[in-house]
């Protein structure tokens, strides 16, 4: 049996800090503190915090997980970067997963996940039943989960999820969205979402390798090939580039 893998997940897409270590189905630490500012000072104490309440150390991980977004452009670079920082310094994978994918965390497929935005603006994904991916856990939704997704509708419990994009995330007005499957409630606070998401590529990953005849003892602590996460945007930022001639650099 291999060794178990440890996950740190996190996002700073929104107006909080947000942040999980989980080990398969076990969620060790979590947190999310609800801020409008302050996610780039914030971000790395509450990691710290969080592996320390977990009983682990940094070299202890095996991935990380990270909230791409859609989201707050400045909340959404702070994360990915503090990813792809950790990644290398640790040799690890970090992993994105987007805002949609982890609100359909652990729900029943077909859904529709709709996370809010600004106003009546929405980012909406529909999953479809050929998604379906594993995370056979059981879990149910908890009460102060709707502090992390304010505008989820309310939904059956289920235990079987999925995090392969259907079509992917599009952008959408609450009231105008097409006809679909139902509106999944979200099961898990965010960043155990996102940190669940990632633990579950992360395994795959290494069953992958295994199959190719490398053993995982070897491989565990190798990050994979592949893409480094991307912050998710829809549309261009709202900050137009300055019209002033770039300044003159002294030599």
């Amino acid at each position: 049996m291999p060794d178990p893998l440890w996950v740190l997940g996190f996002d700073t897409s929104a107006a909080h800090c947000a942040a999980a270590v989980v080990c398969g189905d076990r969620v060790l630490a979590e947190r999310a503190e609800p801020m409008t500012k302050g996610q780039a000072e914030r971000l790395f104490p509450l990691l710290e915090e969080l592996l320390a309440e977990a009983g682990l150390v940094w070299s202890d991980l095996d991935a990380i997980g990270v909230g791409v977004g859609p989201g707050n452009f400045t909340g959404v670079r702070i994360s990915v970067a503090a990813a792809r920082g950790l990644a290398l310094s640790l040799g690890i994978p970090a992993i994105g997963v987007s805002a949609t994918e982890a609100a359909a965390c652990g729900a029943p497929r077909p859904c529709r996940a709709v996370v809010p935005l600004r106003g009546n603006e929405v980012v909406w994904e529909d999953f479809g039943s050929r998604d379906s991916a594993g995370l056979q856990d059981g879990f149910t939704a908890r009460e102060d989960v709707k502090a992390d997704w304010p505008h989820a509708a309310p939904s059956q419990d289920g235990n079987h999820a999925s995090q392969a994009r259907a079509s992917g995330p599009r952008l959408g007005m609450i009231d105008d969205l097409p006809p679909g499957p139902p509106d999944c409630a979200p099961l898990h606070p965010v960043a155990v979402a996102i940190a669940r998401i990632a633990h579950e590529r992360r395994t795959e990953g290494l069953a992958g390798t295994a199959d190719k005849g490398a053993p995982l003892s070897r491989t565990r602590n190798a990050a994979p090939p592949g893409l480094r996460p991307a912050p998710l945007y829809l549309r261009p930022a709202d900050a137009a580039p300055p019209r002033d001639p770039a300044p003159v650099i002294l030599r």
